[in-house]
């Protein structure tokens, strides 16, 4: 009986030993996320025409704030191409960007310059 308490009081020891070496030990660590890939950027944006006129609606969904034009090309030669001002898509934003032509319109887009960090 003797043999079994000093057995048993041994196996204890060992593992509280085992145990406690283990929690000690060094662990892979977590690999930080990288620096360089580029976070997400640019409203959405949904362009009308109606005749001559041009209605463009931008809505941003990104932490980063998008400054938006607005590109009309006319499609007579003596129409003037038209630059809208830019507008500021904050986050959660939505703008709302016009223009027009004064006859058909030919193509319009929308370009977009990131204002975030």
């Amino acid at each position: 009986m003797r043999l079994f308490r000093s057995l048993a009081s041994v196996t204890a020891a060992v593992a509280l030993v085992l145990s406690v070496s283990y929690e000690a030990m060094p662990h892979a660590s977590v690999a930080a996320p990288a620096t360089d890939v580029p976070r997400p950027f640019g409203a959405e944006c949904r362009t009308r025409v109606d005749g001559s006129e041009v209605t463009a609606h931008c809505h941003n969904p990104y932490v980063d704030t998008d400054r938006v034009r607005l590109h009309i090309e006319c499609a007579r030669w003596w129409d003037l191409d038209t630059d809208s001002a830019p507008a500021d898509a904050g986050p959660a934003e939505t703008v709302r960007l016009t223009g027009r032509c004064w006859k058909e319109v030919r193509s319009v887009w929308v370009s977009h310059q990131n204002l975030g960090s």
